[in-house]
């Protein structure tokens, strides 16, 4: 029979002690309410993702940081007096206003905005004001000094180039490296230079010229243009990749007069394309291949010359063979007789004056051996007076002792005993004999006395 267990039913959580419930579209209004209440503001950034509906638009105010989603009303927006297509994608904006939320319906859905009630293209001030807080913070972070500490090859045979591909600065630069007389390689890495995908495209652009192992300089150039059409180059992402590059980066960014961000991370600003090439190729090779053909004119007519002369030596050596032999014999022959005779007076003056200092020396010697003798004398004289006092003292003390020894010895000697009346028992051999028991054994044996011996015999019974 199957029996089925019934497991128990689980018990729900605890319900957390809070207001409530409201309807949901009740809490929707007050939260309506209370963001727009928050205070408006100004907001800067580029607007990405715009699209027109017959009352609204609507667009996402980015930067490097986060976006926002914005909406204004299209009547609000045409009292602007906006250029045409002013606000577009990619355009640098202010907007004033604060969050809104619309709250939705049975049928629409709810969402969040920044509610826009004035728009005004960013102004160079603004752009600015965003530029010199960006620097300040690179600066103190120490990024400016990083690409001005790498060498730059003063002729490279490989140069990357980041550029538009149909801008006027790409023949700038290729006039300026021609100029040069600049015979390398140009690896060119193409990318848009105005729009709020440049940035990016920049970025990837260098750091694949930087992968390459035989790029040895980079150059990042575009012609000029506002700071808003320059503001691609102060993008603080590729800011930061171009200062941490282990390859020199050159910034040629719009005309002598416009600064970019680039231009203080990067190893050398250049004004122009042109200048920029001059930097990336230090070296005039035009003019080092003037110099070096005027250095091998002037070597070749030097040593035509230098030949020349060498000939006309030769040529007169040549000529005067024999006389130039006689010469030298004979001065040869005086020199030998020179040497001859300087040798003869050189080896008599060393004679004598060895001879002087060997009787010199020898004089000394024979003195110091006198000395020593004499020296030698005296204290073997003295060592035998010495030797002669220990010995007479060593006799004396050994004569001393000696007969202090015979005294001792004749203290103990047997006869001395005897003398005080006490006999000595030996055998016919003459062995003492020590003990009773040896004197019962022996048959015969004897007594002596100080002044003689008797015979004695053992008597039995």
């Amino acid at each position: 029979m199957h029996q089925e267990q019934i497991a128990p039913a689980p018990s729900e959580p605890p319900q957390p002690e809070l207001p409530g419930p409201f309807a949901v579209g009740r809490y929707a209004a007050r939260l309506q309410q209370e963001l727009r209440k928050r205070a408006r503001v100004l907001l800067i950034g580029e607007v990405a993702g715009l699209r027109r509906t017959k009352v609204q638009s609507y667009f996402e105010l980015r930067d490097g940081d986060g976006a926002v989603p914005c909406a204004i009303w299209n009547n609000e927006l045409e009292k602007l007096g906006l250029p045409e297509d002013g606000l577009r994608d990619g355009a640098e904006v202010v907007v004033a206003g604060g969050p809104d939320y619309y709250p939705g319906g049975g049928q629409a859905s709810p969402s969040f905005s920044f509610r826009v009630i004035h728009v005004r293209l960013a102004g160079e001030g603004d752009l600015l004001a965003r530029l010199a807080a960006l620097r300040k913070a690179l600066q103190a972070e120490g990024l400016f000094e990083l690409q001005a500490r790498l060498p730059r090859p003063q002729l490279p045979r490989t140069i990357g180039v980041v550029t538009a591909e149909t801008g006027a600065a790409r023949q700038d630069l290729l006039a300026g490296l021609d100029r040069r007389g600049w015979r390398g390689t140009v690896v060119w890495a193409f990318a848009p230079v105005q729009d709020r995908h440049a940035a990016p495209a920049i970025t990837r652009a260098i750091q694949d010229l930087a992968a390459l192992e035989e790029v040895e300089v980079i150059v990042a150039c575009r012609g000029g243009g506002s700071l808003a059409d320059l503001w691609a180059f102060c993008d603080e992402t590729l800011c930061r990749t171009v200062a941490m590059l282990r390859v020199p980066v050159i910034s040629a960014v719009g005309h002598q007069r416009d600064t970019t961000l680039i231009d203080d991370v990067a190893a050398v600003a250049c004004s122009t394309p042109t200048h920029a090439a001059e930097a990336a190729v230090p070296l005039d090779c035009t003019a080092a291949r003037e110099s070096l053909q005027r250095s091998a004119a002037a070597l070749e007519n030097r040593s035509r010359g230098a030949v020349g002369e060498r000939a006309r030596h030769l040529a007169a050596l040549a000529r005067g063979p024999q006389r130039a032999l006689q010469r030298q014999r004979h001065d040869l022959n005086q020199l030998v007789r020179e040497i001859r005779a300087a040798a003869q007076r050189r080896v008599e003056e060393r004679r004598t004056f060895q001879g002087r200092i060997a009787m010199v020396v020898l004089g000394r010697a024979l003195n110091r051996a006198h000395e020593a003798v004499g020296s030698a004398r005296t204290r073997n004289r003295r060592a035998g007076d010495s030797l002669q006092r220990a010995g007479t003292s060593s006799i004396r003390r050994r004569r001393e002792a000696l007969d202090r020894a015979a005294v001792a010895l004749r203290a103990h000697e047997p006869e001395r005993t005897l003398e005080r009346g006490y006999a000595l028992a030996e055998t016919m051999e003459g062995k003492p004999l020590t003990s009773a028991e040896g004197a019962a054994k022996a048959e015969r044996f004897g007594l002596r006395f100080h002044d003689g011996s008797l015979p004695v015999r053992r008597a039995d019974g």
